[in-house]
């Protein structure tokens, strides 16, 4: 018979595959190593109104873990990630870049890859072959040194002909992210930039790697629908089924049914099953646990909407929202942003959740104070904005006294 769970257990589940709920340790490159393959893949976007996100999701598992560390990790000289298109752009564990080689093949030949970029890249090859041979011939290049040729329509960013040839490269594989000044990426060959074992590493077929991916997606998930797992690494909807069945067939994923779940659901087999989980964490808006929104409503019951590209008359909650997870709920939304000459972290709106109780308050005071600290903030203010900005501002002045 088909296990069947209940809602709550579900949520305990993936919230324990996600790294909450733990006693986090030391703050050294080892939880952080730990937390990045926990999660398998960590999305990298450029929104810098708080932090950027990929510094975020190991601080809503770590605590204030230094930020230099994932810095180290994604770009120093002995690196434990590496960049690529995962979920969007990522940051992933380096062993796992022969994972993507099926992808790169893929884009090689158009597929899974804007049109406009592949178009470019058949039809100006010999452009793009004489970008390869000069990055060749140095050591870390930039947009920047190739910022010749006509721009783009607006759709394209305004790119330049030598940024989208270094964009076509970095599809392909042929290219990686050496380091970043700023948020620039600085490209190199894989060879000199990532460590010779994953280069050298055989290349798996895409079925194999497919397979590797979902059992990576599932670990990270614990508990997950079909969509969910093809979500996580964006595998294409045929290739996904066929390896999640593949791996049900073999032991690999449990089917199970999940009360309120409109749809059947797949176990990890060593997916823990808490009778609790206790804890408090601020989340990136494209943090791993809410990043597929129809995944969040199922598990807490609310709709989380990333709102930057909102008109601001239009916005629901802010621009920059960071949800509350207290215990095992989603009780409170924060619009914030980092003023960084006042130093202060402003939280520009504050608002209450249907799972809010009495503690909420006192709990998202100590997460944003904790949050400041981290960033090098003397302080939070609290605009009058929300119906749960008052009682917040309240329990800071409490917790300040």
């Amino acid at each position: 018979m088909t296990e069947t769970l209940s809602a709550a257990q579900a949520r305990r589940i993936a919230l324990a595959a996600q790294g909450f709920g733990a006693t986090p340790g030391a703050l050294g490159a080892t939880a952080f190593r730990r937390t990045a393959r926990r999660l398998g893949v960590i999305q990298i976007d450029s929104v810098n109104v708080v932090t950027r996100t990929h510094y975020l999701p190991a601080f809503s598992r770590l605590g204030a873990y230094p930020r230099d560390l994932l810095e180290s990790e994604a770009w120093g000289r002995k690196r434990s990630l590496f960049e690529y298109w995962g979920h969007e752009a990522s940051l992933l564990p380096v062993e796992t870049q022969p994972l993507f080689r099926w992808r790169m093949a893929a884009a090689e030949a158009g597929e899974g890859i804007w049109g406009s970029i592949a178009r470019f890249g058949h039809e100006k090859s010999d452009y793009v072959d004489g970008i390869l041979r000069e990055i060749e011939k140095r050591r870390g290049v930039t947009g920047g040194d190739f910022a010749t040729g006509p721009r783009g329509a607006p759709g394209w960013w305004e790119w330049s002909d030598g940024k989208r040839a270094l964009e076509w490269l970095f599809w392909t594989g042929r290219i990686t992210t050496l380091t970043r000044r700023g948020f620039e990426r600085v490209y190199d060959l894989p060879e000199r930039a990532l460590p010779r074992a994953v280069v050298e590493a055989p290349t798996p077929s895409p079925e194999d790697a497919q397979r590797e991916l979902v059992r990576i997606s599932a670990r990270a998930m614990g508990i997950a629908t079909a969509a969910d797992l093809r979500d996580y690494f964006r595998l294409p909807l045929a290739d996904s089924r066929a390896r999640i069945h593949e791996l049900v067939e073999a032991g690999e994923l449990i089917a199970v049914t999940v009360k309120g779940w409109n749809k059947p659901a797949f176990l990890d087999p060593a997916a823990r099953k808490p009778r609790r989980i206790e804890g408090a964490a601020l989340l990136s808006p494209f943090d791993n646990l809410i990043w597929f929104r129809d995944r969040t409503e199922r598990l807490f019951g609310v709709r989380v909407r990333l709102e930057i590209y909102t008109p601001a008359h239009k916005r629901e909650h802010g621009y920059y929202v960071l949800p509350l997870l207290q215990d095992e709920a989603i009780t409170a939304r924060v619009d914030l942003k980092s003023d960084r000459k006042g130093g202060a972290l402003l939280v520009q709106a504050a608002w209450r959740e249907p799972d809010a109780n009495a503690e909420t308050p006192r709990v998202l005071a100590e997460q944003l104070r904790s949050m400041a600290g981290w960033l090098g903030l003397e302080r939070v203010e609290v605009m009058e904005k929300g119906d749960l900005s008052a009682a917040l501002s309240e329990a800071l002045r409490v917790e300040a006294s």
